[in-house]
């Protein structure tokens, strides 16, 4: 409540303030209209007031009120009163222009109504003197900005970043615009480079372009630079990973503006540079998926996210919701991430009927209830415990919730009607060496067996690895301990990971759903495995350090229980098949005897409940790839 009242004290503190200045702006417009015409008249007499007719001061008189009101109605029309004018631009000039167009007309017309009433050199006079006044009075604002942040610049240099701009575009000429004016100025603009062979030596608002992408190291030095801000939101994703990658040696801090698909109007600002993230490097190609086939698939119909809240889960719901579902259902256990969720796409999304349900999938009667109760088309079962290490200190706690989560929410959703159902699944669960991409695997085996039992149904799964930024991923843990000054911890100096964005995953994980005929596991290209500690270094180096003990040392400590030093997303026994996509292949189905199959699950739920202490050793009989040393072989056939 107290912070409501002071948002509105704050509009009503903004709206008076707006008001205060549209009256200054209109009175210093009434009254540089009138020093105009009566300038006009002195300099047509030559500044000898006692020779200027009366007559001609009377019309003058009579005429003005006229003329400022017809002013202000062109200038309103125009939206000479609506715009920032520290900020203020060639679309502005071109507005002011096409007003005294306008104002022009309005002046010959009333030349030919009263063709004696002053002489036509004044109101010539009197016109440009307005419309040099109308322009003066918008832009002297920036003017006098201009030339006291320069002065200032020049005198306090100290403890303002020395920046290097890479750009000469309009993006680079708004943040050199928008600092010019700023009233708290925190970096001083040095040089510009861009690639731009006709570009070089010339001028952007007053600095000079000096070089190419390759001069980056050597401007870097001669100008003292601690600071690199990339500024071309079009370039491409190649264009952009090499350029950054030639800034992040060179020892400064790197920031960016947002590529032209993250902004919303196009519009760049000193606001949204921001620092340049490990994506920004990889230099992937675009991610294209069939946009109109998805939508198809969603439009006005009822989908369910189990994992609502979760990494994986929260993108689902975003790309979900700008679908027009008809209802999505956000289920998950966690009720913080899942409110979190919710209230994000009610605010983006005011007309989404959004129903967030607490629960686990654990749970057969609640995850039962809950079908039967909203009756989803679809279900993206992304709930899992995830962690690696984690799930092998608590072994049993996977088989609960992955395995008996998986097999109770699909059997729920086959027995209930639901036409489709994807499993979010991983690359660990190829020949898993821990217990939670067995788990995983263990997962994959029940869609597949739960389509041979349920035509009715679409199950799929769809197998990809690591996702940046995901919750509990080494981009986060790196980022935290570069802010504490290191040691960046990294298990293996050769262990390598694939690596996509959640946004990219998530796009293609729809897709795929589209193309399912019936228990598919969809492989995601995955692109190039980047080495964990390539991926150490630059984020140190973006960060504006080394990597070293004179900057952020790099800590080797080993792999953790259950890791592997590379991963798979494809196992020795599936073949692989191509999809309208080249980035989502279809791994072939694996036989295997589903009678057999479900006793094996019921022992393993019997003996996760029991927290059986073999547990890991009973997941090795159902997954034979599986391979771990355990006191005993308790058979569950």
């Amino acid at each position: 409540m107290a912070a409501e009242k002071k948002q509105n004290r704050n509009n009503e503190k903004n709206t008076r303030n707006y008001h205060e200045r549209l009256v200054m702006l209109m009175f210093a417009d009434g009254l540089s209209m009138v020093l105009s015409y009566f300038l006009g008249l002195f300099i047509r007499y030559e500044f000898v007031i006692g020779s200027i007719p009366k007559n001609y001061i009377d019309n003058l008189i009579r005429f003005l009120p006229w003329l400022i009101l017809s002013s202000f109605i062109v200038y309103y029309i125009f939206r000479l009163y609506h715009s920032i004018w520290r900020f203020a631009g060639v679309s502005e000039v071109n507005r002011i222009l096409k007003a005294y167009m306008v104002i022009g007309i309005l002046l010959i017309g009333h030349g030919f109504a009263m063709p004696y009433w002053i002489p036509r050199s004044v109101a010539l006079i009197g016109y440009f003197s307005s419309l040099f006044f109308c322009v003066f009075i918008r832009f002297g604002y920036r003017i006098v900005r201009y030339n006291l942040n320069l002065r200032r610049n020049k005198m306090n240099v100290d403890g303002l970043d020395k920046v290097l701009l890479v750009g000469a575009g309009q993006a680079a000429r708004t943040i050199i615009r928008e600092q010019q004016v700023s009233k708290k100025t925190e970096f001083v603009i040095k040089t510009v480079v861009d690639d731009s062979p006709r570009l070089q030596g010339k001028y952007i608002e007053g600095n000079r372009i000096e070089g190419t992408r390759e001069d980056i190291p050597r401007l870097v030095k001669e100008y003292d630079i601690n600071k690199i801000v990339f500024a071309i939101p079009t370039a491409s994703k190649k264009d952009r990973a090499d350029i950054l990658n030639i800034c992040k040696d060179t020892g400064c801090k790197v920031q960016t503006v947002p590529g032209i698909d993250q902004l919303v109007n196009g519009e760049v600002s000193i606001k949204k540079i921001r620092d340049v993230e490990i994506t920004d490097l990889l230099g992937r190609d675009e991610v294209h998926v069939n946009l109109d086939e998805i939508k198809k698939a969603i439009k006005d119909k009822v989908i369910m996210v189990t994992g609502g809240g979760g990494s994986i889960g929260s993108e689902l719901c975003r790309q979900i919701a700008a679908s027009e579902p008809k209802q999505l259902i956000i289920f998950d256990i966690y009720e913080n991430n899942a409110y979190s969720i919710e209230q994000e796409l009610k605010r983006k999304y005011p007309e989404l009927d959004v129903v967030t349900l607490i629960g686990s999938v654990r749970n057969e009667a609640r995850i039962e209830d809950v079908i039967k109760a909203y009756h989803p088309y679809i279900i993206y079962h992304a709930a899992a415990h995830k962690h690696v290490p984690l799930m092998e200190t608590s072994p049993n706690e996977a088989i609960k919730n992955n395995v008996m989560g998986t097999y109770y929410t699909a059997k729920a959703a086959a027995e209930n009607g639901v036409r489709r159902f994807l499993l979010i699944s991983t690359d660990k669960a190829v020949n898993p060496t821990s217990l939670m991409g067995a788990s995983k695997r263990i997962c994959e085996m029940i869609i597949q067996m739960m389509s041979r039992k349920y035509p009715k149904t679409v199950f799929m799964a769809v197998r990809f690895g690591n996702v940046l930024g995901s919750n509990g991923s080494v981009i986060p843990l790196f980022k935290k301990q570069i802010a504490e000054g290191g040691p960046v911890t990294v298990t293996d100096p050769e262990m390598t990971r694939y690596f996509m964005t959640i946004p990219e995953a998530v796009s293609l994980v729809l897709e795929a759903s589209y193309y399912a005929k019936g228990g598919e596991i969809f492989v995601l290209d995955m692109g190039k495995p980047v080495k964990i500690m390539d991926l150490a270094v630059n984020m140190i180096k973006l960060s504006g350090f080394t990597a070293d003990e004179n900057g952020i040392p790099i800590k080797i400590v080993g792999l953790r229980p259950g890791e592997k030093m590379y991963e798979e997303l494809l196992m020795d026994e599936e073949g692989l098949q191509k999809t309208q996509n080249e980035l989502i292949y279809i791994g072939k189905p694996i036989d295997m005897d589903d009678e057999i199959f479900i006793k094996m699950l019921k022992r393993l739920d019997e003996e996760s409940m029991k927290e059986s202490g073999d547990i890991k050793a009973l997941v090795a009989e159902v997954v034979p790839t599986y391979k771990v040393e355990a006191k005993s072989k308790k058979s569950i056939a």
